[in-house]
């Protein structure tokens, strides 16, 4: 049996896990990330991380082939280097390096979207798809393709950015500088906003027996809409309206096997996917066929990222780390 470690870096929390060949975690451990603090201090507690996730599986790192870190921001993986990380506030770090000079393995380096998609294809929701896009519907926007198990990066690895891709022209402003970007309407915060303009001009609305105006998160528009409340159903429809959008513009520029949708936003189920796959079904060129893109829910939660940064490195195995 092969065994990798995948390593998942965040903003939050450093996770790691030991990986076989199967994409089966043997164990993990994590702790804070606490930023911000200098480079080599998270760089040390990866390290740890790793260790003791070794330790509790019972192996060392003679027994693997290697280490894969999925980290935020923009990656430049053949260099092995963190360009920019916003909120690790890194730019220009020689993570892999760092790593090697503690760790005497391979280390790989991936962006976190990209390589929790992987996860997904080599273990979760697009297990045996030949093509799959992976949408986190988070605090932002992630996306990842993989084609026949290979992340699609681009040419300056920066691909795959459907968040920002505009789907109102001089639309909502988006974080990236950009206005109507799909990002903009199909985040958390952009849920949150919707959910904040429609409480405003909507004071009879059961929302605000719900919660106030600071109290607004991606779910309490769901919860009323479910009890409901006309007001929260026009924002769910609304949302889900932009994110069908959103959708069908992937699958008319693609053709993936399947998408599959992570996050917090995903996590509403069912009232969220049925009515999503009618509306998006209804927008694809050429209608449905025999052959269609399912949309699916991601099944591995936090998992997906150590798994892809483990098939990452045992993909890469035997190539120059």
């Amino acid at each position: 049996m092969r065994y990798c470690i995948g390593v998942d870096l965040g903003g939050t929390n450093i996770k790691a896990g030991v990986v076989d060949e199967t994409g089966r975690i043997l164990a993990e451990d994590s702790r804070k990330t606490k930023i911000p603090r200098p480079e080599s201090e998270v760089c040390a507690d990866i390290v740890e991380t790793i260790l003791c996730a070794l330790s509790r599986a019972g192996l060392t790192l003679d027994d693997i082939e290697g280490v894969g870190v999925g980290c935020p921001g923009r990656i430049d993986s053949g260099r092995g280097v963190v360009v920019h990380a916003y909120n690790l506030v890194w730019r220009e770090y020689p993570l892999c390096d760092a790593l090697r000079a503690s760790l005497h393995c391979p280390v790989y380096l991936g962006n976190d979207a990209n390589v929790a998609a992987l996860g997904e294809v080599w273990a979760g929701s697009a297990l045996g798809a030949s093509s799959a896009v992976i949408i986190t519907l988070g605090t932002g926007v992630g996306a990842g393709i993989v084609i026949d198990s290979h992340i699609l990066m681009g040419y300056n690895e920066a691909a795959s950015e459907f968040g920002h891709t505009v789907i109102v022209h001089d639309g909502a402003p988006c974080t990236c500088g950009r206005r109507g970007c799909l990002e903009a309407y199909t985040s958390a915060t952009g849920l949150v906003r919707m959910t904040r303009e429609a409480m405003e001009q909507n004071p009879e609305s059961l929302l605000w027996k719900l919660t106030d105006l600071a109290g607004v998160d991606g779910r309490i528009a769901f919860i009323a809409s479910r009890k409901g409340d006309r007001t929260a159903t026009e924002v769910v429809d609304r949302y889900i309206g932009y994110l069908a959008c959103g959708l069908a513009n992937i699958i008319n520029a693609i053709q993936p096997e399947v998408i599959s949708l992570g996050g917090g936003v995903a996590k509403e189920g069912d009232p969220l996917l049925i009515p999503l796959r009618e509306r998006t079904y209804q927008e694809v060129f050429g209608g449905l066929g025999e052959k269609y893109t399912r949309i699916e829910l991601c099944t591995l939660g936090y998992k997906a990222g150590i798994i892809g940064a483990a098939m990452l490195a045992l993909s890469s195995a035997g190539q120059k780390p």
